[in-house]
């Protein structure tokens, strides 16, 4: 066993002062994936700033309707709460698609935006891995790549995000709240994690002791509705091979709002832009539909073994908006 340093610090700003001060420390919340990588020996901090006691973890509703998700609500407690399930079935769903009841009732709002990929070659020391050591070679392009990315990849990284709550914040429009030794700062959802380009060992644009202290979802649009889909090779416990989330709201017989996002496909939550532009203001029909997801998908750049996620995705998609379409209340 490697020794670390732990602090329970009393605030956030001595949290926050704490890993300023460490280059080598690591804020823990639940621990689920930290803690795993610690063992593997991936993650090796040299102090542990220990945030799960910090009073962090409220659900509040924000002045205009919105929500505010304290950075160690635990993912079951967000999955579960009523203001959530019923303005944000979205995020609901995808968090109870997310690991086991077990890792729910302790993973954290924070620490599940901050997980690493589950790339096979990062979570083994003994292989050479961009993400883990930069320069050392990505086996990935040439080896295992069935569960990584087909979207926004580089020749230096094919890692997939892992995260399931994360994609249904970026088709929701959610900002994250972060609190460094410069002050605080807002970053959409969207910008928050990063594309691999040619360093893939940056996840995230989170600054060096910066602490995320919360998650802030907007309104919900009037006449809105959102789902969660997500792809696995088994029912449960698995991460996604796709997944899509999705919110769309139909007015006068045209779409009229519409946000997509694909997990599984990117180093990032992947924001539908391109399919979203093609279908602000187009009838709500499966045709139109197809004919944007397939805009969007123009960009994929699949692999040897990963080309059927391209397909998976276009069908999803297209399946997650007919069936929006098929509820939404038309203004």
């Amino acid at each position: 066993m490697k020794p670390f340093a732990y602090l329970r610090p009393a605030s956030v700003a001595e949290a926050v002062r704490a890993g300023a001060g460490h280059p080598g420390a690591r804020f823990l919340g639940g621990g689920t994936n930290l803690v795993d990588l610690m063992k593997l020996g991936v993650e090796s901090p040299g102090l542990l700033v220990d945030v799960s006691r910090l009073p962090l973890d409220r659900i509040t509703r924000t002045d205009d309707g919105g929500l505010r998700i304290g950075a160690t609500v635990r993912n079951s407690d967000l999955a579960a709460h009523p203001d959530v399930r019923g303005a944000y079935p979205a995020l609901s769903q995808a968090l109870l698609a997310g690991a086991s009841g077990q890792l729910r009732n302790t993973a954290t709002t924070g620490g599940n935006l901050l997980q690493r990929t589950r790339c096979p070659y990062f979570q083994d020391v003994s292989k050479p891995c961009n993400k883990r050591v930069p320069g050392s070679g990505c086996p990935a392009r040439e080896g295992a790549h069935r569960y990584l990315a087909v979207l926004g990849h580089s020749q230096d990284c094919v890692a997939t995000n892992p995260s399931d709550m994360a994609v249904a914040l970026a088709a929701l429009d959610a900002t994250v709240q972060l609190h460094g030794p410069e002050g605080e700062r807002t970053v959409p959802v969207t910008d928050f994690h990063r594309l691999p380009g040619d360093n893939p060992d940056q996840d995230t644009v989170i600054r060096p002791g910066e602490l995320i202290t919360e998650v802030v979802l907007p309104p919900p649009s009037d006449g809105a509705v959102s789902l969660y889909r997500k792809a696995r090779d088994r029912a449960s416990y698995a991460f996604a091979l796709v997944s899509v989330a999705a919110v769309l709201s139909v007015r006068d017989g045209r779409v009229d709002r519409v946000s997509l996002a694909f997990g599984g496909v990117a180093h990032r939550p992947w924001r539908a832009r391109v399919a979203e532009d093609l279908l602000r203001g187009a009838p709500p029909a499966e045709d139109a539909f197809a004919r944007a997801v397939d805009g969007e998908l123009e960009a994929a750049r699949p692999l040897r073994d990963n080309a059927f996620k391209v397909d998976l995705a276009r069908r999803m998609a297209v399946g997650a908006l007919v069936e929006l379409t098929s509820r939404a209340v038309p203004a």
